[in-house]
């Protein structure tokens, strides 16, 4: 009989111990999940102050292939992103042209390579 209620009171503080797990390192933060209305701070700052570059891919070879990742596109040179085309792809930033306008987009550091440096 000791064994059943064990095993029962194991089973009903299922539950509550589920509620006390460690949360997902991996899920994004609130600011991001909220409707787009809802949303306030930096990730609306960053999303209204236009495209942004998070990469470029630039061979070694002379007229070898150039890209760039911006706002997670893979985008060509010569290939339109946002209604831009890509015009000028450089090891840290590129050049994207509506009509007549360019815009310079530069690769942002996240400090780490600063730290590494002595």
């Amino acid at each position: 009989m000791r064994k059943i209620l064990a095993v029962l009171a194991v089973i009903a503080a299922t539950p509550v111990l589920a509620q006390n797990a460690l949360p997902d390192p991996t899920r994004p933060p609130p600011e991001v999940l909220a409707p787009q209305g809802e949303r306030s701070g930096p990730a609306v700052a960053v999303a209204a102050a236009g495209p942004q570059l998070q990469s470029v891919l630039v061979a070694r070879r002379p007229g070898g292939r150039r890209l760039a990742v911006i706002d997670g596109a893979i985008v060509p040179l010569g290939g339109k992103v946002g209604g831009a085309v890509l015009v000028e792809v450089r090891e840290s930033a590129v050049v994207l042209q509506r009509g007549k306008q360019k815009q310079v987009l530069k690769l942002v550091s996240s400090g780490q390579d600063k730290a590494r440096q002595p």
